[in-house]
């Protein structure tokens, strides 16, 4: 059991105009009618779109202050009710505001020839982005043709030949030089297959091992020596080969980077004029053009896959090679469509949607990336405009909320995993270059979500400086109806429904009436209005009807109730079974109908409950059995300990409160909560003490305060329809009626057949004001006043009250002065 109460429901309490207290209420005042005849049209078709939203003036002006404001931490949070058209108000005032603002700049990630880890951030004018990636795939692709027809010419193939021979002329002048030196020593150098050896010659011929033995000692030592010099010699030449191929290779690069320079000079430097304005992109194109100079081998060359690879994945990578991604440019914002500055809404806000991601590529059996797979987020596409987040998606997100805290205070985006985010990546990534940020940001969420986290997050503030708090409800006023209807024709227009037709129009907005619960508001829930015109429109197309009547919206909030009402209906039914009981003919003492409200998905209902209390001698204590059990909320606790309060303050001046009270919710089986039931609480504990019985045709809510008086509640409409319907299961006899505060008179807006019934005296509802009050209508016996010596008129209800306190008290003296000296009383 939830009742709908809560610290808010205490009113201050004004007597409403046009009623008495105590005395039941005319139809008039149960329900306040919007009337056809007042409203200036026949069909809404004749009524202009409403231009915004009712009521929301507040929010608009801190909107539009944001937008101008220009500074680091201007955020906007939008605070308030799901459906008040929150969401649809801001994005049409940004969208209006984005027109005038400059288009955004595209934003590309390139490679970092120095660092491919680290890849390099590009920002270019809108639709220049695209242009230079279709450009730079035109480069590579006329570079694969250009290249290898370049180095197939025959200027090249005879400026190759002329280094190659100089090379290979001088290996073989030295060489040469070396074995002329040593033949005429007598020595003979052979080229063997794992280099160079030398042999003595005699007469010619080279010696064997064995004559060489054979051979005078002094003739070995002569030989000997002279191997010794040419191996010397020898090892110097071969020394200076390793230098010679170097050099070699050097010249054959220098010829290479000359040739290649020629072939794609021209190329390179027409992308150089096209974007003379962008020093950072020549900068690229520059290290574009060394690195293809550095690496021209990749465009003369075919891939050449690892062993084992399949057939099928080989051609998939030789039409995609891998090679040149290096040269290819990932434009990650394209604003070339862009009007103005973009507006986005994100759905999910995670980290990954926020600040993008590093995706990967399977390759070869292998997971690959680069900066080709870097992947934008809401960020980056919002980067110079508007983003608009869902708070409590956003904090429910992966990570979201530390990623966009992040990102606002560096002002910038970085695009990294959520491994690095953590600290828990254990292999090597990309670290893009970061993105300059300049966004604002418009948080959409409910109230106590902002007060919590101004209250726990020490960033917030900081970043979310202005709070946009729509309002849930306007006042009802001749002009704001009309602006209501207005509303009514808009929604009509925008979402193609039939024509309403002014009853069907004044019945709509009583209805706003009652989903605020006032008769002097409007609830600016325009999605539950939306909703009801949406299913009124198709009824009416049910039936065959062109417009929209009122028996049409009738109809469609019936249908509305019927479709959630079926554990309502239950219990209403165990109630007329008498399976739950609720009395509603006869008189009890400490007995009374307590109303609360269940609170059902978007259903709210009256349940009428027995409250009961006993009282004896005791302590002076009030027992909550509902809190005993931990069934009892706080506020309704509160509210027991209220009527504690309130039984001292008139009772106990004169005497000690020897009594001990219980008062409990008879069939709960669930919690209770708020403090609407404390004046129905104090009622059957006044008539426990009393003695004197409560009619039970009666039921009552409203909440006490220590004084006496009666406050105003929540739900009072849902409770009093809950009673009417047991009355009508047992019977509607005339008697039946219900106590309200006077302060909540201004909120009936009650069912018609309730309304019908009060008119022809088979119900009636009574305000009042203080609990004196109260009690009279329900034992009809006068409460009666202290006289100037504080005593009671006899035969007043407060009298009796006081002579069973004085009987308590005396009969708890007399079992003191029966205990022993130094026990305590039990």
């Amino acid at each position: 059991m939830d009742d709908v109460s809560g610290p808010g429901d205490s009113l201050p309490i004004t007597a409403a105009p046009g009623f008495e207290l105590a005395v039941p209420l005319p139809p008039e005042l149960l329900y306040r009618r919007c009337n056809p005849e007042d409203l200036p049209f026949d069909l809404c078709t004749e009524l202009a779109d409403m231009p915004g939203l009712i009521g929301q003036e507040r929010a608009v002006e801190a909107v539009r202050f944001a937008i101008r404001m220009r500074r680091k931490g201007y955020n906007i949070f939008a605070l308030g009710a799901r459906g008040t058209g929150r969401k649809t108000l801001i994005d049409e005032l940004l969208r209006r505001q984005a027109k005038s603002e400059p288009t955004p700049p595209d934003w590309c990630y390139v490679n970092n020839f120095a660092d491919p880890q680290k890849p390099r951030c590009l920002s270019l004018p809108a639709g220049r982005g695209v242009k230079l990636e279709v450009a730079m795939k035109r480069l590579v692709e006329e570079l694969r043709a250009t290249l290898p027809a370049a180095f197939e010419r025959d200027d090249y193939r005879a400026r190759r030949q002329v280094i190659d021979q100089q090379f290979k002329e001088r290996s073989e002048e030295a060489f040469g030089n070396l074995q002329q030196r040593a033949e005429a020593q007598g020595i003979s150098l052979l080229r063997t297959p794992t280099g160079v050896a030398m042999a003595p010659k005699h007469d010619g011929q080279v010696l064997t091992p064995e004559t060489f033995e054979k051979l005078p000692a002094d003739e070995r030592d002569r030989i000997q020596h002279q191997l010794e010099a040419i191996q010397g010699e020898l090892e110097e030449v071969m020394r200076q080969v390793p230098q010679w191929e170097r050099e070699h290779r050097e010249a054959l690069r220098q010829l290479n980077c000359e040739i290649t320079g020629f072939a794609i000079g021209h190329l390179i430097d027409e992308l150089r004029a096209d974007y003379r304005d962008l020093p950072p992109v020549t900068a690229y194109l520059d290290a574009v053009e060394r690195d293809i100079k550095e690496n021209v081998d990749d465009f003369l060359t075919q891939p050449t896959a690892p062993e084992g690879t399949p057939p099928a994945a080989t051609a998939a990578e030789g039409g995609n090679d891998a090679r040149f991604r290096r040269y290819r440019v990932n434009l990650i914002v394209d604003n070339r469509a862009q009007k103005g500055a973009p507006v986005i809404y994100e759905d999910n806000p995670t980290h990954q949607t926020l600040v993008g991601r590093v995706e990967h590529l399977a390759r070869f059996g292998a997971l690959m990336t680069d900066f080709n797979l870097l992947s934008p987020g809401a960020l980056h596409r919002a980067n110079g405009g508007y983003l608009l987040l869902d708070a409590q998606k956003l904090l429910a997100g992966n990570y979201g909320w530390p990623s966009l805290k992040r990102a606002l205070n560096a002002g910038e985006v970085r695009i990294e995993s959520l491994e690095q985010l953590l600290s828990a990546a254990t292999t090597v990534s990309l670290e893009p270059e970061p993105i300059p940020l300049a966004i604002k940001i418009v948080l959409l969420g409910p109230p106590a979500l902002y007060y919590l986290l101004s209250a726990s997050d020490e960033e917030f503030p900081e970043l979310f400086k202005i709070a946009a708090d729509f309002e849930d409800r306007v006042v009802r006023t001749p002009e704001t109806t009309l602006l209501y209807a207005r509303l009514v024709a808009a929604i009509m227009r925008r979402e193609g429904l039939r024509c309403f037709d002014r009853a069907a129009v004044a019945r709509v907005i009583e209805y706003a009436a009652r989903l605020a619960g006032d008769t002097e508001r409007l609830s600016t829930s325009l999605r539950t209005i939306a909703d009801l015109l949406q299913e009124a429109d198709q009824l009416a197309a049910d039936a065959g009807r062109d417009t929209v009547g009122a028996a049409e919206v009738e109809a469609a909030l019936d249908a509305q109730f019927r479709r959630g009402d079926r554990l309502y209906r239950r219990m209403q039914e165990e109630i007329g079974r008498k399976t739950i009981r609720v009395e509603t003919r006869g008189e009890q003492i400490g007995q009374i109908n307590g109303l609360s409200v269940i609170s059902l998905g978007t259903l709210n209902f009256g349940n009428p409950s027995r409250i009961t209390a006993q009282v004896r001698l005791g302590r002076g204590e009030v027992v909550d059995i509902e809190r005993e059990v931990a069934l009892g909320g706080p506020l309704h606790s509160k509210g027991v300990l209220i009527l504690a309060g309130f039984l001292g303050g008139r009772f106990g001046g004169a005497r000690p409160l020897s009594l001990s009270a219980s008062v409990v919710f008879e069939q709960s089986y669930g919690g209770v909560d708020g403090d609407s039931a404390s004046a129905a609480e104090l009622f059957a504990l006044l008539s426990a003490l009393a003695e004197a019985p409560i009619k039970q045709c009666f039921a009552v809510t409203g909440s006490v305060d220590q004084h006496g008086q009666i406050q105003a509640i929540g739900g009072v409409n849902e409770k009093i329809e809950g009673f009417f319907d047991a009355c009508r299961l047992t019977g509607l006899t005339g008697d039946q009626r219900v106590i309200i505060p006077a302060s909540n008179v201004k909120h009936l807006m009650l069912r018609r057949d309730v309304v019908a019934a009060a008119a022809e005296g088979r119900f009636a509802i009574l305000p009042i004001d203080t609990v004196d009050q109260g009690i009279e209508l329900l034992t009809g016996l006068s409460a009666g006043a202290p006289g100037p010596d504080g005593r009671y008129p006899a035969g007043s209800l407060n009298h009796r009250i006081a002579a069973r306190l004085d009987a308590f008290a005396a009969r708890a003296a007399e079992l003191w002065r029966g205990v022993a000296p130094g026990a305590a009383p039990s």
